[in-house]
């Protein structure tokens, strides 16, 4: 297997450029709403990186480490626009392209050497973006998806790296074990506590130590620091069976009251039950909520719950979860619900269901959706929304990209994070 992986370099802050030729050799980073005194950095140029400006800075923190920064909006359906463009340079090549993200993709080339190696087609698509687009994208070539991704990390911008079978232990093995695709800092913390602290440290533990240690996900971390993932990079026209639905979102600033987790949950919860409906997967058994704070440690948990698709019992849960398990009190900078467990339409009935108030919750929430596509997402909203414009005006489904998995408003698996198990009493954290 030839694997591609393209990488996009500061995506959002380079479409801002060709949207304002002006800006080209100023700093710029793309930031969520600049009033907000909390607002943050989503993007940003080389210029500001080497100020030392990073993703997560508060503006203010940002505008501290470079003096003239430029402070650009979100534009997405801009990103959105040329992300496909770039994504049409990639089909002439090879029709299995998988989205991880906006500004990245997989791509497998194994049958394509009508155009080259692997190093030479992602020479031309390198060439090619950067002369027809004005953008530039790091490649990885590699021989599974894994090994792909780490190695377009290794050089940038605009570079094209190669980790073959030949020289993966010498350019892999001395790495951080935190550069390995799927190792978050929890897991990283959790390995480094045992000596492991490299790719290669991981390679070479007992697969069964880890398995004991991190669970099922230890030996697959294992597989995958011996450079054995065997993931197939799949068909851009597939359609794979959906095991979850979800969706998250980075607010425009960070959020340190309960009362705003709640509502923006709500915001969430209401675009993945409407997914889940036009998805006929009937309803869900479990709900996930993730957590990403200001200090960008990243936590996710999950609860059983009575088969729902209604937006009010997703949200509960996910409430529920925040208020039991997030204990970092720190700020809140983004938040994701995602639900799985799929009847397939074929649930049992239950007491509750026989005296007609689950149905009556799903009537009122269809009819709120009907209303809606009439005359609008603002046109309905529950009270809840109504201490905060931003929020009540927010349609989440079809605003926004939120997953690192393509354009499709799905989150991806998210690493564990820790938590002491006390909940939080005060109504700010």
């Amino acid at each position: 297997m030839i694997v591609l992986h393209s990488d996009l370099n500061n995506f959002y802050a380079t479409v801002e450029r060709k949207l304002y030729p002006e800006l080209a050799g100023k700093p710029v980073a793309v930031c969520g709403d600049p009033e907000a005194r909390h607002g943050i950095v989503l993007a940003k140029s080389e210029e500001a990186k080497a100020c030392g400006v990073r993703t997560g800075d508060t503006i203010w923190e940002a505008k501290r480490k470079c003096a003239g920064l430029v402070v650009r909006p979100v534009r997405f359906p801009e990103y959105v626009k040329w992300s496909r463009a770039v994504r049409d340079i990639y089909a002439r090549y090879t029709d299995y392209i998988e989205p991880y993200g906006i500004d990245e993709c997989w791509l497998d080339v194994t049958h394509s050497s009508l155009f080259g190696t692997g190093e030479q087609i992602a020479e031309a698509i390198r060439r090619a973006v950067r002369e027809e687009l004005s953008l530039t994208v790091s490649v990885g070539v590699s021989f599974n998806k894994v090994f792909a991704k780490l190695a377009s990390d290794l050089k940038k911008p605009d570079a094209v790296t190669v980790v073959s079978r030949e020289n993966f232990r010498e350019k892999v093995f001395p790495l951080p074990v935190s550069d390995l695709l799927y190792v978050g800092k929890a897991t990283a913390a959790k390995l480094a506590s045992v000596g492991i602290r490299t790719i290669g440290a991981l390679a070479a533990a007992d697969p069964a130590f880890l398995q004991g240690y991190l669970g099922k996900w230890g030996a697959t971390l294992s597989a995958y620091a011996r450079g054995e993932d065997q993931t197939p990079v799949r068909h851009m026209h597939d359609k794979q069976a959906l095991k979850s639905v979800g969706n998250s979102m980075t607010y425009f600033e960070d959020i340190y009251r309960r009362e705003d987790v709640k509502r923006l949950l709500y915001v969430l919860s209401e675009s993945v039950a409407a997914r889940l409906k036009d998805a006929g997967l009937g309803k869900a058994d479990t709900v996930h909520l993730w957590v990403r704070d200001n200090a960008l440690e990243s936590y996710s948990w999950q609860k059983k719950v009575r088969p729902t698709a209604l937006c009010g019992d997703i949200a509960a849960a996910a409430f529920s979860l925040f208020c039991e398990r997030y204990a970092a009190r720190r700020g809140v900078r983004a938040l994701g619900v995602t639900v799985s467990g799929f009847d397939g339409g074929m649930e049992q009935m239950s007491f509750d269901d026989l005296g007609g108030d689950y149905e009556k919750k799903a009537r009122a929430e269809n009819a709120v959706a009907g209303l809606r596509k009439k005359y609008g997402y603002a046109a309905v909203q529950r009270g809840i929304m109504f201490e905060d414009p931003l929020a009540a005006g927010m349609d989440v489904r079809g605003q926004r990209l939120v997953r690192p998995a393509g354009l499709d408003g799905e989150i991806a698996s998210q690493d564990d994070g820790e938590w002491a198990a006390v909940p939080i009493d005060d109504e700010e954290f």
